[in-house]
């Protein structure tokens, strides 16, 4: 038998849920709303799992609203206790659960992969397995040798049930846009491929701590592969090691000379990039500064002194010591 509630006390109930404590208690609890789903279905699923105490008077309150009609399919995260109103203007409104994943310039597919495999919740070896399989570069249509370097820095939002193919997809389409057609073809114009491209500007954007530096830092490099002079990149070599020295000794370099990533022994550029680089390093490969530095060293605050020989290097180098010792007690 269907209970009959006195009038006076639905029109409280109602007029108390759609005025409740707002943002509710509890963890929030995931609602999935299909394509074409019946408000029923979303007042039943509502009430299953204790989000509205009862999926009658929540669907009376709805149409008291005229809101039944208006419910946008996907995932959402309620709470119990919400105010029914909260809970119909995220129904109408679109609100569903979103996924954050931050990737900052300048990080490699080592730094990447954890990232991603906490927003999966997968293990993040498994995540760098494919990151760093040539086959998923095929896949993707990248360059290669693998993703590194294609993985495009930004800031991205996904449905709470993607896929690894489909995120991977995503960034690597954010990556794309960067090669509008002007900037294939001054590539093709300074005699580098779209790879070539992508592995210098990951080099410069890891030495850069300033953009305004970028593109003297490219000139630099650009000077050096001109010439047949090595490139004698800390950041690849640090990339052959699998870590981060703040200072490279001339053993760390020999204890990876056969890597080919290291410019220190190998000349010209690496097999492929060393991190993600951002649009602005890029663009100063392709435009660099029109200078004739061959060397640079990096200052305490993280700028550069930019020479032409390697005397006015050596120079700069002790001068910077210099002002980096402690001053001498009187």
């Amino acid at each position: 038998m269907t209970r009959v509630l006195p009038i006076g006390t639905l029109v409280a109930s109602l007029l108390l849920a759609g005025c409740g404590s707002g943002t509710g208690r509890g963890p929030p609890l995931r609602i999935m709303v299909p394509t074409g789903a019946a408000f029923a279905q979303v007042s039943d699923s509502l009430a299953r799992h204790h989000i509205v105490g009862s999926s009658f008077l929540f669907e009376l309150y709805a149409r008291a609203r005229r809101a039944t009609a208006s419910v946008q399919p996907g995932t959402y995260a309620f709470r119990r206790g919400m105010s029914w109103d909260r809970i119909l203007r995220d129904l109408r409104e679109g609100r569903t659960v979103t996924l954050r994943l931050v990737i900052p310039e300048g990080w490699d597919i080592g730094r990447i992969a954890p990232r991603v495999a906490e927003l999966l919740g997968r293990p993040a070896d498994t995540i760098l397995a494919v990151l760093a399989d040539s086959h998923a570069a095929v896949r993707m249509g990248v360059p290669g040798p693998t993703l590194e370097g294609y993985l495009f820095p930004a800031t991205y939002s996904f449905g709470p049930d993607v896929s690894l193919d489909s995120l991977l997809a995503q960034l690597v389409a954010a990556y794309r846009r960067v090669w509008t057609p002007a900037r294939r073809s001054r590539a093709d114009s300074i005699g580098l491929s779209e790879r070539e491209v992508v592995t210098l500007a990951s080099i410069v954007e890891k030495e850069a701590r300033i953009v305004a530096e970028l593109p003297l830092i490219a000139a630099v490099y650009h000077n050096r592969l001109r010439i047949g002079m090595a490139l004698q990149a800390d950041p690849t070599v640090q990339y052959a090691l699998g870590r981060h020295e703040e200072r490279l000794l001339y053993a760390q370099i020999d204890s990876v000379a056969d890597n080919p990533y290291n410019t220190y022994r190998h000349p010209g550029l690496p097999p492929g990039p060393i991190a993600s680089p951002s649009e602005a390093a890029i663009a100063a490969v392709l435009y660099p500064a029109d200078v004739k530095y061959l060397y640079f060293v990096a200052r305490p605050d993280g700028s550069h002194t930019f020479t032409s020989s390697l005397a006015e290097h050596n120079r700069a180098k002790t001068a910077i010591r210099r002002a980096e010792r402690p001053a001498a007690r009187p």
